[in-house]
């Protein structure tokens, strides 16, 4: 039964009690001296610094009042950093500098090209001055749809817009050279149908290097979200309830396993590349995220012992809205988590990994999107992102070159780093009248999706309706429109444009000889493990009918089986999805 109509409610009511309460505060003369004395000693704690050229700066922006109802307004509407309901930030300090230079940064490095040795050389490019290891891999297309590379017709497409990955060995080679023990190492992988498989070969990999007792050291996230796929961007394989068991499944060995890792990001980012507005996007991605969650609980699982591990992934354009949008989502999940779902304070935290939009960059004088890059890292930060990817200039056209993604990740050093903006002071920009007022805006569109779909009877019951497909595609038509009438200015496409012609900029592509050694390396595996491979993939297909956990089972599966191998077991249980029409 659908939470979203009581979650909306929830979020209106802790409004109205917001409300309630700076009333309280102007009027009750008890109240209005206990926050006052709450507010001094707030206040009293803040550290100082100074800027490179001498400035004293606070650590932390409060806003210069004694008014009891503006000082309950901002604790109880806003929150402090780290404090409930989170719209400040997600932790007390994000991006400040810290004397000792061991913070983590918030930078993400994505790759993913070529097979799997090219990738590492571009993780080992990028991250050669970076302090922590956040590594963020891209996957080639057979490897999404759960295809080994000896497929049929696959070959043109092997380790083109990703990584190709089919073995255990080739993850081995994936991540060589990096020590994915240590504490501040990470590995995100942008990977959803074949998920669990993947992880499951990230684990044994993991196991061959560092031994068998590294699991619960190892820290990342998975995307995995299937709700999104099905809705925005098409890569499913398996029927819908099967991919949610799946991933039931892998949360369900995770959480206790590996303690450290996110086992779904919950996407926002594919839904607004498929057109969505960031209203829509923020409302579908938060609407998703809770359906999880009632799904974990139908199974039994414990609210606080799965909540902390979810985590959260939104796109970041130049619209307006983007100023405040996880600002938003994490207030509603806060609300929701603890009033609907009796979540406690590390569930209730959003958090969140920002990418900026890959639909905002255009091939026509591409160079413009270094600055449209750094205007949404900006919007990014604003929102106080727990990490972020910034996308390279060159992607309307290639998979990103070595020049351009190195320039991409300078883009957010050149912030973090160079600027102060964000690195003396945590929440420079909160509070201000026009961010509280979009904030409002924005928080009251969600909620009003949330109605709709719940009237429609949930997530899973509109999507079935194509409810949220139907939604992204007119939002896309509508943003397509905007352009060509020139009502959406876009510099060097409809607006300022240059008579150049298009520069001659070398293409990022896998060359034939590379996929050939793609597919010899997977027929050498799978030859040596010809006499293996049967059983293991009999017990799999035991434990996918007769209702075990099938993650548990892929940890050994993946040990002598390819990817291919694995998933056409699966679909032999289960079936193949269908696309609703």
């Amino acid at each position: 039964m659908s939470q979203l109509g009581k979650i909306a409610d929830s979020v209106e009511t802790y409004n109205a009690f917001v409300r309630a309460e700076v009333a309280r505060a102007r009027t009750d003369a008890a109240y209005a001296a206990e926050l006052r004395t709450k507010w001094e000693k707030i206040r009293a704690s803040v550290d100082y610094t100074s800027s490179p050229t001498g400035t004293k700066i606070p650590r932390l922006a409060l806003p210069d009042t004694d008014e009891p109802g503006a000082i309950a307004d901002y604790l109880l509407g806003q929150g402090l950093p780290g404090q409930f309901p989170y719209a400040t930030a997600a932790y007390r300090e994000m991006y400040l500098d810290r004397d000792s230079g061991t913070g983590e940064e918030p930078m993400r490095l994505f790759a993913g090209l070529g097979l799997a040795e090219d990738t590492n050389a571009r993780f080992k490019y990028l991250s050669r001055n970076q302090k922590s290891i956040r590594l963020s891999t891209a996957f080639d297309g057979p490897t999404l749809y759960g295809l080994d590379s000896d497929h049929e017709g696959v070959l043109g497409k092997v380790g083109e817009g990703g990584v190709a990955i089919d073995t255990v060995e080739d993850m081995q080679r994936l991540f060589a050279g990096f020590d994915l023990t240590r504490k501040d190492a990470s590995v995100s992988m942008t990977m959803n149908a074949p998920a669990p498989i993947i992880l499951a070969m990230f684990i044994a990999a993991a196991k061959r290097r560092f031994g068998a007792d590294c699991v619960p050291n190892l820290r990342g996230t998975i995307q995995a979200d299937m709700l999104k796929e099905v809705q925005a961007q098409n890569e499913v394989i398996f029927p819908v309830d099967a991919s949610l068991r799946f991933l039931g499944d892998m949360m369900e060995w995770c959480v206790p396993n590996m303690p450290r890792w996110y086992p779904v990001s919950i996407s926002g980012y594919h839904i607004a590349e498929a057109g969505a507005t960031p209203v829509q996007q923020a409302a579908f991605t938060l609407s998703n995220g809770f359906t999880y969650v009632e799904l974990l609980k139908q199974r039994g699982a414990d609210v606080n012992a799965f909540g902390p591990r979810l985590s959260f992934f939104l796109d970041c354009g130049l619209d307006v809205e983007y100023l405040v949008l996880g600002r938003v989502c994490r207030r509603i999940w806060a609300i929701g988590m603890r009033d609907v779902f009796g979540a406690d304070a590390k569930a209730q935290i959003l958090k969140l990994h920002t990418q900026t939009s890959g639909r905002s960059l255009i091939a026509a004088e591409f160079q413009n999107n270094l600055t449209r890059t750094a205007v949404e890292l900006m919007l990014a930060y604003m929102n106080y992102t727990n990490s972020c990817h910034s996308n390279s200039a060159d992607e309307p056209f290639t998979t990103p070159t070595e020049k351009y993604a190195l320039l991409a990740s300078h883009g957010q050093s050149i912030i973090l780093e160079e600027s102060g903006v964000f690195k003396h002071m945590m929440n420079m920009f909160g509070g201000a009248p026009g961010l509280l007022a979009l904030e409002r805006q924005v928080e009251k569109g969600i909620l009003d999706v949330f109605r709709e779909m719940d009237t429609l009877g949930g997530v899973i019951a509109a999507m079935e309706q194509r409810y949220q497909r139907s939604k992204i595609q007119e939002a896309g038509h509508a943003y397509e429109k905007q352009i060509y009438a020139h009502e959406r200015p876009i510099i060097g496409l409809n607006k300022y444009v240059s008579e150049e012609a298009h520069p001659n900029v070398p293409l990022a592509r896998t060359p034939p000889k590379k996929q050939r050694l793609q597919v010899e390396r997977l027929k050498a595996f799978k030859k040596k493990h010809a006499k293996k491979a049967p059983e293991a993939l009999q017990r799999l297909e035991n434990v996918a009918r007769n209702g075990g956990n099938v993650f548990g089972e892929l940890v050994n599966t993946v040990e002598v089986c390819s990817l291919g191998q694995i998933t056409a077991c699966l679909t032999g249980v289960v079936g193949k999805f269908r696309p609703m029409v």
